[in-house]
């Protein structure tokens, strides 16, 4: 029956989000995590939750979103992909941030950058700190804030343009 294949329902939500149906996205990569977690393939039915996170999100969601990416880092966590932990955990951390649980966000931030540290994945750690930064810019914490972004930026194998001039800037700000 096609209709419980995860490699066919994982398709159909990938299609829907393109389109910009996020709601549909979102049903769908949940029945693809259930389908997968039902052949025992646990590994792709997190990372079918973090989809669906993504897409409830996008479809202004974010208790949705949470709950569907709560949990499955330590999953990737278990087959030893840090670089899948820290996705899951940085789509924790955005929902949190839209939860407006700022706290939790950025402590769940910090867990995604350790992640991405271990799988050798500078661009996307110097993502999440950004988005660390962020919100302790909304609190009126400039220093650390600074602080945090200089941390995401440092060690960046291949930094891009944006990210050399923000260095640059940051280097003079000390």
């Amino acid at each position: 029956m096609s209709e419980m294949d995860p490699k066919t329902l994982a398709a159909e939500a990938a299609q829907a989000y393109q389109e910009g149906d996020f709601e549909n996205a979102a049903r769908l990569f949940g029945e693809a995590a259930s389908a997968f977690s039902a052949q025992g393939n646990l590994a792709q039915s997190a990372e079918m939750k973090n989809n669906q996170s993504v897409a409830f999100l996008q479809a202004g969601n974010p208790g949705a979103s949470y709950q569907a990416a709560s949990g499955t880092a330590s999953v990737f966590a278990e087959v030893n992909d840090p670089r899948r932990e820290g996705m899951a955990f940085g789509n924790e951390a955005a929902a949190l941030q839209a939860l407006g649980r700022a706290k939790d966000a950025l402590e769940t931030y910090r867990l995604a950058a350790e992640a991405f540290n271990r799988a050798d994945e500078d661009q996307l750690r110097a993502t999440v700190m950004q988005a660390k930064a962020g919100i302790e810019l909304k609190q009126g914490k400039i220093m650390p804030a600074l602080l945090t972004l200089q941390m995401g930026l440092a060690g960046l194998k291949h930094p891009t343009l944006k990210q050399r001039i923000l260095l640059a800037l940051l280097r003079f700000r000390a």
